[in-house]
């Protein structure tokens, strides 16, 4: 689409327990969604941008009214919407598929956008990770899993899901937190640079999950890093010319 951006957002963990101002990031999140509907050709949103969320067959948790609302106003005003799913909203399924036409992937994905072909994850299914991480990403996907969990009533398992999210996050020093996201980002770009030399033609790499943002420019091709809605609120933009910037919303 001539004169149209496209965009890349993640991390944003709307209603994350550990948040005092949960409405009021919900907001900025919907006035950054509505600040782009007239330039986006298509927005990619690369995980973990619920901080729970799991979708039954007939019923979906409750809350992210204004912010399911303002994507369903992107979809209707033709913004191209790709979801990727995250280890925190993994469990999304058919609902908003069908109800707003969005893509739903799971895994990394080459794209093709602004005539440019990317390389899209949330950044928790490539490069070397922990086993137990491993163990529990397969136990999320596998659907014998899946039934079981959605067999016991939510009143037992909401409480359960939302207390882990909160003390995995809550739990280390930001110093550490740091540490384990630098850790991280260079087994990414370690992963990108194999990537690149068995699947030549990759114009760029670009993750979410480590919550850092930044464009890594040390190999030929650039690994980005989207950063989170935590306190950054941080976002990319690749332009009609082929540019990638990365641009941040209300900074604090």
């Amino acid at each position: 689409m001539a004169g149209k951006n496209s965009y890349f957002i993640s991390d944003l963990h709307l209603g994350a327990k550990y948040m005092t101002d949960q409405l009021e990031r919900e907001r900025r999140v919907c006035r950054f969604l509505d600040s782009i509907k007239d330039d986006a050709a298509e927005l990619f949103l690369l995980g973990d941008i619920l901080d729970y969320w799991y979708e039954y067959k007939y019923v979906v948790p409750r809350g992210y009214i204004r912010f399911l609302g303002t994507l369903a106003d992107l979809a209707d005003a033709g913004v191209k919407l790709t979801w990727v799913t995250g280890n925190h909203d993994v469990w999304l399924f058919d609902y908003l598929r069908d109800q707003l036409g969005l893509t739903v992937l799971n895994g990394h994905t080459e794209v093709v956008t602004q005539g440019k072909r990317i390389l899209i994850s949330h950044g928790d299914d490539v490069g070397v990770q922990p086993v137990m991480y491993r163990f529990t990403r397969w136990c999320f996907y596998n659907k014998v899993c899946q039934w079981l969990y959605a067999s016991v009533h939510p009143r037992w398992t909401y409480p359960v899901a939302t207390a882990w999210s909160n003390e995995n996050r809550t739990r280390r020093d930001p110093a550490t937190q740091q540490a384990i996201s630098e850790r991280a980002a260079s087994r990414l770009v370690d992963y990108s640079r194999q990537y690149a030399a068995a699947h030549p033609g990759v114009d760029a790499y670009v993750y979410g999950h480590i919550h850092l943002a930044r464009i890594d420019d040390s190999q030929a091709v650039p690994v980005i890093f989207l950063g989170e809605w935590i306190n950054l609120n941080s976002y990319l933009v690749l332009d009609e010319s082929g540019n990638f910037v990365l641009r941040y919303f209300e900074r604090k």
